[in-house]
């Protein structure tokens, strides 16, 4: 996979980050010594985290990301060395094929064939400031991310983080995450999507511009469903239209769940 520097290293000499501008608290890096792909803060983030990182982490080649659950590499069984580059793989193509392996098994609604990529949405909204509303909300006291830790990732954008670290959560869908991270960056462009938490086997996503009627939402729910089959299939909404509907229409928040 095509890198950027990777300033991980200079934090084993200065483990605050100061000489990247950050100020980080207590935590450890994971990853060869002298090629770390993460650093993960021992303690949760809170719901200020997010806004505090990002700016010095961005001037440093640096992207945030909160880790939820029960971290651990041993648990998480991150194999960065195992995939490809996102810059590879064709978004449309991925959905596609994932649409004619799994998807066309599953719902009616895909016997019609694959219906293509959902058009871009018009936003006003910084996706990156998006990105902070949702990770600071999902951070407060009393929400399932209320425990999740900060880390940081050395990648261009974020909808590369997942393939940077080698994150194995769609195992049983997709053995080289680099794919998933390709439609990843496609949702980046068309809806201002921003990779926010991962869990051992959850996506969280951030949205600046989400489908805002019913027919927009559909369309997206097909990508969703070839993307992630789980969320329809073992989820609460029967069937692509009630989950384009209660899911998606004006929702600020993406989350994929893999069995």
């Amino acid at each position: 996979m095509a890198m950027i520097p990777n300033q991980l290293p200079r934090l084993v000499s200065d483990p605050t980050g100061r000489s990247l501008g950050l100020d980080l608290p207590p935590g450890a890096l994971a990853g060869p010594a002298d090629a770390p792909y993460l650093w993960s803060g021992h303690d949760a983030a809170g719901p200020s985290a997010w806004a505090a990182l990002r700016p010095a982490a961005r001037a440093a080649g640096l992207l945030p990301v909160l880790l939820g659950g029960e971290w651990g590499l041993d648990r998480w069984e991150l194999m960065p060395e195992r995939m490809s580059d996102p810059a590879d793989h064709d978004a449309e193509e991925v959905l596609a094929g994932f649409w004619e392996s799994c998807a066309a098994d599953e719902t009616e609604a895909s016997h019609a064939g694959w219906p293509g990529l959902a058009p871009a949405q018009p936003s006003g909204t910084d996706p990156d400031r998006a990105a902070a509303d949702v990770a600071e909300l999902l951070t407060e006291p009393g929400f399932w991310l209320a425990d999740a830790r900060p880390a940081l990732v050395p990648a261009r954008r974020s909808a590369d983080i997942p393939a940077v670290i080698g994150w194995t959560g769609p195992l049983n869908h997709e053995n080289d995450v680099a794919r998933l991270c390709a439609v990843l960056r496609s949702w980046e462009d068309r809806f201002g999507a921003r990779v926010v938490a991962l869990t051992f086997d959850q996506l969280v996503v951030s949205v600046a511009a989400p489908p805002r009627t019913l027919e927009e939402a559909e369309a997206v729910a097909a990508e969703h469903f070839a993307f992630c089959p789980d969320n329809v299939t073992q989820g609460e909404h029967g069937d692509l239209r009630e989950y384009a509907r209660s899911a998606l229409v004006d929702a600020p928040v993406w989350s994929f769940w893999w069995d």
